[in-house]
């Protein structure tokens, strides 16, 4: 991955927007409220019961496609539960965004489903659950409530404008409901809540924070869409090659020096890691030219 393909490279306004560029918390909002009133006003709820997925599945890998469209189906007759995903997830998401960029915060949510789902099939498989199916967005927006939490434990929240709560207080308070309602739930207690979803997208917030991830260098150049578009884009027969090395170099330094700022704040620079970004800045203000 090249210095400018980025997401930190390049400058992303924060938020909410539903105009042109929009944020990827906004695209996923969307898709998620789109798909909820199609199942409810066009297919009367049969569209989220064929996205959930089903306890058999490790009997039927065929159907592993269930892992993904059931992040993005919920409760066709309780708005409030893709009512409060959502509002979580744009409450806690723009801000996980703007540190991670909009492609990897992307992999980031899209993994937790596929992981808090992964989980709840082998949970329910190994309780004897034969049946019903697990839906919804709530396993990967823990995790981003989690993933906020390690950001930022101080950030302060007030309940009906008067008691202030740090953040990791809440998330404390989180986990140990999700924690006590699994024991419930394979001791036979049947509310209906799939904990273990939660408590799978929790955990792999905090591995990912403490580890210093970063999923897109694990996936296969050739597969990425830029690569692709390379491919298939017609170019000259004779190409100019220049030494990537200098670049390379500053890649691999600005890459660390980012994951300083991300664990220690941008006041734990030395002189020397503020010339490198300003290096990278200039750099980059140069291929846009």
């Amino acid at each position: 991955m090249g210095l400018y393909d980025r997401d930190y490279a390049r400058e992303e306004p924060k938020g909410f927007f539903l105009g042109g560029d929009r944020s990827m918390v906004a695209n996923l909002i969307l898709a998620n409220v789109a798909i909820f009133l199609a199942d409810v006003l066009i297919f009367r709820g049969e569209l989220s019961q064929w996205m959930k997925v089903t306890p058999d599945l490790l009997q039927k890998p065929w159907n592993c496609w269930q892992l993904l469209t059931a992040g993005f189906a919920h409760d066709s007759v309780n708005p409030l539960h893709v009512g409060f995903n959502m509002f979580a997830l744009w409450f806690f998401g723009a801000d996980m965004e703007t540190i991670y960029g909009k492609k990897e915060f992307l992999r980031i949510y899209l993994t937790m489903i596929v992981l808090s789902s992964l989980v709840w099939v082998v949970v329910a498989g190994a309780a004897g659950r034969g049946a019903g199916g697990m839906l919804g967005a709530s396993g990967a927006v823990n995790g981003i409530i989690v993933l906020f939490v390690l950001h930022y434990p101080r950030r302060q929240f007030y309940f009906w404008g008067v008691f202030p709560i740090p953040a990791w207080v809440l998330c404390t308070l989180m986990i140990g409901q999700d924690v006590m309602g699994f024991d419930r739930s394979m001791r036979g207690g049947g509310e209906g809540i799939a904990y273990e979803a939660h408590l799978a997208g929790a955990a792999f917030a905090f591995i990912y924070y403490k580890t210093g991830w970063n999923l897109g260098r694990w996936m296969p150049s050739g597969l990425s869409l830029k690569s692709l578009k390379r491919r298939l884009k017609p170019g000259p027969k004779l190409r100019v090659h220049r030494p990537a090395s200098r670049e390379q170099d500053l890649s691999q330094e600005l890459d660390r020096i980012l994951e300083k700022i991300s664990a220690e704040g941008e006041s734990s620079l030395t002189d020397a890691e503020r010339g490198t970004l300003i290096e990278a800045s200039r750099r980059y203000q140069q291929k846009r030219r």
